[in-house]
């Protein structure tokens, strides 16, 4: 079993130059071409499930999917839950057999978040899992407006909480379908002046690839959330695989034409981020 928690894959990156990317999951086939992609470029990887993915399929179902592909693997395979809203989420998620917990109480007042937060990363370090924490609201494209995080703030949460990464808000959005115009630099310089926990990038499809590549490589960020791109990549193989033959019905063999396309996909983000051969 190559099961690993959240900081036995981001410390190695912190020290060694490089990001592990956060693979949202909704579904069999794209978790099982992101661990086909993981052990093609020998990476570790990191398998997320976020709140549309727990309401799609329950959360007990989705740590045994999680489990079975680590076991099956031999890069390490982090079963992350992404935007867990309560501590009861977080409880769910590690009885289901998850080893990282993402607590966002970022819509939070800060001392309301850093208690809530702490909550949570002592259950997960009781349990032998990881806490991924959020400080600074990451918006949405097209909904939500971010608050940046203020590094001073960055800082209390950081110390407070005994987290063992740190979502920030710099730039990023969450579901933004096409690179914008980059992260902010100065501010990510002043939360890394006062902080030494690894940070994460939430919204990581809408930051240029050329950016992703020297962050990965020359900042404290050691995690970008990749989602959007890689299920536009599953749309576009999955109305390739419909149209390529409107007759054919069976849903197992058109969806298996979109795992190669898909981890394709994948094993770009793993070598943008220099997370290759690292595993």
């Amino acid at each position: 079993m190559t099961l690993v928690t959240l900081a036995e894959v981001l410390q190695p990156a912190l020290k060694g130059g490089y990001a592990v990317p956060g693979l949202v999951c909704l579904g069999w086939e794209d978790m099982r071409a992101y661990v086909a992609a993981a052990e093609a470029e020998r990476a570790p990887v990191i398998l997320q499930a976020g709140p549309g993915c727990r309401e799609h399929t329950p959360l007990p179902i989705l740590g045994r999917m999680f489990r079975h592909l680590a076991e099956t693997a031999s890069v390490p395979v982090v079963a992350h839950l992404d935007h867990g809203y309560t501590l009861d989420d977080c409880r769910a998620a590690l009885d289901a057999g998850f080893t990282s917990l993402m607590f966002d109480g970022s819509k939070l007042p800060l001392s309301q978040n850093i208690e809530a937060t702490a909550a949570v990363a002592e259950l997960a370090h009781t349990a032998g899992a990881s806490c991924e924490g959020e400080i600074g609201f990451v918006g949405y494209a097209g909904g939500a407006a971010s608050a940046g995080t203020d590094p001073e703030e960055a800082a209390r949460f950081a110390r407070e909480t005994g987290i063992d990464a740190m979502a920030i808000s710099i730039g990023n959005l969450h579901l933004q379908l096409d690179p914008g115009p980059g992260l902010d630099l100065p501010r990510l310089r002043a939360i890394e002046a006062v902080t030494t926990v690894p940070l994460v990038i939430h919204g990581g499809s809408g930051v240029p690839p050329a950016q992703r590549a020297n962050l990965a490589a020359s900042s404290r960020i050691a995690k970008f959330n990749i989602g959007t791109e890689l299920r536009m990549a599953f749309g576009t193989a999955l109305r390739q695989a419909v149209n390529r033959d409107p007759a054919r019905f069976d849903r197992i063999a058109i969806l298996k034409d979109t795992e190669a396309p898909v981890m394709e996909a994948a094993r770009s983000v793993f070598r943008n981020l220099g997370a290759s051969g690292r595993a």
